[in-house]
């Protein structure tokens, strides 16, 4: 009967109908888009390093970190609608291409002696505008190509291989940087994203079937675009998530910044206590992906990430109130601060997977980056001046306060709880 019920599930949703065979083929492109990411960790850590110790100048690395920036910001939502229009696999495959492209560009630029600067900052832009391309698709692919009910486990391994690479990424880029020049670092990605490729060449992806209505509403790209915003803004429930992320991203990256000043002042630490911290973070991400990969999370996905939420807002908590003497006390905030994102982002996502429709989840996937890279330079901003006159722990403080009331909020809505059991009555895509 619980088969029945998932095959007839797939009908009304217009998902392919091979379930039994799913790893296989999912995993194929995980595994490669894995390799992927480990080289462009590798070469994002490379670039930075150059730079700093090419030049020494913050403005640099200010600069280069906004030519990340702008193309999260502006690109994603453009990004996400060619996403849910085009082959999704062909995506994957333009940007994953384009990357590595732009990145033998400055293999040859630095093997011919002629790199400068701001052919680093040009491809730092290329690689988020391929980043940008690719996310949608891949997620959006995830959810045609895996169970509703592995969705969880699934973004669970998409956050542990997050904490894996943020953990390994960093030393390997350094031994690389010191035995290596910088031209045949970057020839490293050029490698994974091969990998990237002939995994994705090596699987036939399904795609989502849009009714004729759609197609005809979406008639240009443009359209299309309106039309996922109209989608989120037609869905009270939905629209209450991405604001809430978008508050939770704004108010959480500042403190992250913070941190390093927190340890220094608060705590009289030095770098071997910036680097415990840093470190208790990721192993708390590592332990967390580690157990919803296996878990799965509860059966309701928002349960399991209300119970993120508040789990977060008591490590941050820990971390801004800790003694001065209690150095330990703030590393164990930390680490459940990392240990309990995971459970926020995962099911988040996979909640996400579950309830939008495949035509729009490149649209609202990205949209919801965007939004949340919109407004972090303004939780940046405002972060500064409050520490310095309230303290570094108020706004660790204020963190936990926000999250304790997003948690709040979201057992209060009555739209936002129940999403997942709603039905699709509140999926309004109206184009007047």
């Amino acid at each position: 009967m619980k088969q029945e019920t998932r095959t007839l599930k797939m009908i009304e949703k217009g998902k392919p109908l091979a379930i039994q065979g799913w790893k296989a083929p999912f995993f194929t492109i995980w595994i490669g888009q894995a390799f992927s990411l480990l080289g462009s960790q590798l070469v994002g850590f490379a670039l930075v390093w150059y730079m700093t110790e090419l030049t020494g100048s913050a403005k640099v690395l200010a600069t280069a970190a906004m030519m990340e920036w702008l193309p999260r910001v502006f690109v994603g939502p453009i990004a996400g609608t060619i996403a849910d229009r085009w082959n999704r696999k062909r995506v994957m495959l333009l940007a994953d291409s384009f990357t590595a492209l732009a990145t033998g560009g400055l293999i040859y630029l630095g093997w011919s002696g002629e790199l400068q600067i701001w052919h680093i900052y040009l491809l730092m832009m290329a690689r988020s505008i391929g980043g940008a391309f690719h996310f949608p698709a891949m997620t959006a692919s995830t959810t045609l190509m895996v169970p509703e009910e592995h969705l969880s486990r699934v973004q669970g391994l998409n956050q542990l291989l997050q904490g894996v690479m943020n953990i390994a990424a960093p030393p390997l880029g350094a031994l690389l940087v010191e035995i290596l020049p910088l031209h045949r670092v970057l020839s490293v990605d050029i490698g994974t994203a091969v990998l990237a490729v002939f995994s994705l060449l090596l699987i036939q992806i399904p795609q989502p079937k849009a009714d004729a209505d759609s197609k005809l509403k979406e008639s240009s790209m443009w359209d299309g675009l309106r039309a996922g915003f109209l989608y989120v803004w037609h869905w009270s429930g939905l629209k209450k998530i991405i604001l809430l992320a978008v508050l939770i991203n704004a108010i959480s990256v500042p403190a992250f910044t913070l941190l390093p000043l927190l340890v220094t002042k608060e705590f009289g630490g030095a770098a071997i206590e910036i680097a415990t911290m840093q470190s208790a973070f990721a192993i708390g991400f590592l332990v967390g992906g580690l157990l919803l990969a296996v878990w799965g999370g509860f059966r309701r996905k928002i349960i399991s990430a209300v119970l993120g939420i508040f789990g977060s807002a008591a490590g941050m908590l820990l971390v801004g109130t800790a003694p001065s003497s209690v150095f330990t006390l703030a590393v164990s905030g930390i680490f459940l601060t990392g240990f309990m994102s995971v459970m926020t982002n995962g099911p988040t996502f996979a909640l996400l997977q579950t309830v939008v429709e495949e035509t729009m989840q490149g649209r609202v996937m990205s949209l919801i980056v965007s939004l949340a890279n919109a407004f972090t330079p303004l939780g940046l901003l405002i972060s500064g001046p409050l520490a310095e006159v309230n303290g570094i722990r108020s706004w660790f403080i204020l963190t936990s306060i926000v999250f304790a009331l997003a948690g709040i909020f979201v057992l209060r809505s009555e739209d936002v709880k129940n999403i997942e059991t709603s039905g699709k009555s509140n999926q309004l895509l109206t184009a007047n």
